[in-house]
């Protein structure tokens, strides 16, 4: 459980950075290819200074990707947070040696946690959600 609480300690700072970027417009700037190559070799090996890094240096990614949402009547904060959610599922997942660049892939990721949430949100998935329940097997039912 003391790890639990430290992982959402963690990120709730690393959200509380991002929004200080965000608003400050002070965001670092992104990694060279050599860069965000040894970063990405480093943090396959278990660094999590190296995933950090990688995370803050692709917030400008975040902010950009934002931007194209700003007509569907959600909070700013709360798209930046679930666009760094993206981010961080794409920083996590990524494979080298694909074809694909880093920003590309998680652009993808971005955008399709910002999709997924709006959609949630509007009500489009939740007769699915309830459907999807009604048929589980849970003792409940």
């Amino acid at each position: 459980m003391p790890g639990l609480f430290s992982a959402i300690a963690l990120f709730i700072k690393e959200l509380t950075l991002l929004v200080s970027y965000v608003k400050n417009n002070a965001f670092p700037q992104p990694l060279t290819e050599k860069e965000e190559a040894r970063h990405l070799k480093l943090f396959a090996e278990g660094n999590a200074h190296s995933r950090n890094t990688l995370i803050e240096h692709n917030l400008r990614l975040v902010a950009h990707i934002v931007k194209k949402f700003d007509n569907t009547g959600e909070d700013l904060e709360d798209l930046i947070s679930i666009g760094t959610i993206g981010l961080i599922k794409a920083i996590e997942s990524f494979q080298t040696g694909k074809g694909t660049k880093l920003a590309t892939f998680a652009a993808r990721c971005i955008e399709n946690e910002i999709l997924m949430t709006i959609e949630v949100l509007k009500g489009d998935d939740v007769h699915f959600i309830f459907s999807y329940s009604h048929f589980s097997n849970h003792p409940s039912d």
